[in-house]
């Protein structure tokens, strides 16, 4: 990515620079200022940058764009004893007495050093600016007779101040240092692809499933409740290229890799799958990814991480990477419909609640009815309401032998008033 000369040049050297196999894209400019746009229209097309110098890279950089690795051509050492050569062949440049810029001083002194030329009286700025300001900067110096002339970096520059007459040379990179720029692109690309394809194992509990089975409730509703939770979780993964095994009556193991994970995570912000786990089921469940070199280590670091999202109600990592770090504070997962539950629907549940014994929270209208002080048939609306409020979960019917309808039972998701 640069300006479509050095482009050029760079397309023209071709697969011979580089350490690996890759495809190059050329991603021409005019102005050093466009790079964030050439970045965001490259997209997830590249596994990484190559920037013609500084400016364009810190310029994307602080525009928040660069998602994948970066890095750009220096321009300093040989490229700037090169550009101090044609500038002693220019009449009207003194080497002794120019202005440089994007080069640190530090960089230009060591060079002018290793030259044994004086440099008390080179004038420098590192500074990022745009085109028009930095060509004024070396406007400035040379109208006032501090100078000589510019040494720049950025052909915008070079092209302001020749056609205002001021003295200029362009620092362009050696061919070395295009081939040493192209050789480190490629190896972070391929450390990013690396990188994004690695293992991750996602394992996904559900408390609920995991208690002790009561009497009150009927046989098959954990059955129905697992196949709608297992259809659930194959539709996501089938979004990420990923599959999914039951690992025992109330867990789950997601076989993916890390790019897609992060990416239905936010880059590891939000837990996966929870939300229309959430949302579809009336279900809270428990999260852990991992991370590793093989399958057993990833596994084992998504054990660590789900031990550590149940160790405690502090927020905390719900992924850990391959060397068992865990990549950032796991945020809480926000309760549904935050903010917009109805207050009578809250209120019922909290009533039934109360009166709940040994923590069964399965119940029908006919018990709900008891509790609350109303008839059935008022119980069984209340009920469909805390259903459609997200605050109950219907159950199949438990069918009997006696004539008459079915008992519809409900489990109450109690959970929702510690979310409140």
């Amino acid at each position: 990515m640069g300006p479509h000369d050095l482009v050029e040049r760079v397309m023209l050297m071709g697969h011979a620079a580089a350490p690996l196999p890759c495809r190059l894209v050329a991603a021409a400019y005019r102005d050093e200022q466009e790079a964030a746009d050439k970045v965001t229209r490259l997209g997830t097309g590249v596994d990484a940058c190559l920037f013609a110098s500084p400016v364009p890279y810190e310029s994307a950089r602080r525009s928040g764009v660069l998602t994948m690795p970066a890095t750009y051509v220096q321009l300093g050492g040989a490229a700037l004893v090169a550009a101090l050569a044609r500038a002693a062949l220019d009449e009207r440049i003194d080497p002794r007495r120019v202005s440089i810029d994007v080069l640190n001083r530090a960089e230009i002194e060591e060079t002018y050093s290793d030259l044994n030329l004086p440099f008390t009286d080179v004038q420098s700025r590192d500074e990022p600016g745009a085109a028009g300001t930095i060509a004024a900067y070396h406007e400035r110096l040379v109208r006032q007779g501090s100078t000589s002339g510019a040494l720049t970096c950025l052909p915008s520059v070079a092209e302001r101040l020749q056609s205002a007459g001021v003295p200029a040379i362009r620092i362009r990179p050696t061919s070395a240092a295009v081939r040493t720029a192209l050789h480190t692109a490629a190896l972070l690309g391929a450390h990013h692809r690396l990188e994004e394809s690695q293992l991750t194992v996602v394992l996904v509990e559900v408390p609920t499933l995991r208690e002790p089975v009561r009497r009150t409730a009927p046989r098959y509703w954990r059955d129905e409740l697992r196949l709608s939770l297992h259809r659930l979780l194959v539709q996501e993964a089938n979004r990420i290229n990923a599959s999914v095994t039951a690992v025992d009556d109330h867990s789950y193991m997601i076989t993916a890799t890390r790019g897609s994970v992060a990416t239905v995570t936010e880059g590891f912000r939000v837990l996966p799958f929870a939300a229309r786990v959430r949302d579809e089921l009336g279900l809270a469940v428990e999260v852990g990814v991992g991370m590793g070199r093989t399958a057993h280590d990833a596994e084992a670091h998504a054990r660590a991480a789900l031990a550590r999202s149940q160790a405690g109600k502090q927020a905390q990592g719900f992924a850990v990477d391959r060397e068992g770090r865990a990549l950032i504070p796991a945020p809480r997962t926000p309760p549904q419909g935050a903010g917009q539950l109805k207050p009578k629907g809250i209120e019922v549940l909290a009533r039934l609640a109360a009166k709940l014994e040994g923590g069964d929270t399965v119940v029908d209208a006919e018990s709900a009815g008891k509790m609350l002080g109303v008839t059935p048939r008022t119980a069984r609306r209340l009920l469909r309401t805390l259903v459609d409020e997200g605050l109950a979960w219907p159950l199949p019917p438990n069918r009997t032998p006696q004539p008459g309808r079915p008992r519809q039972l409900y489990r109450l998701i109690v959970e929702k008033l510690g979310a409140r």
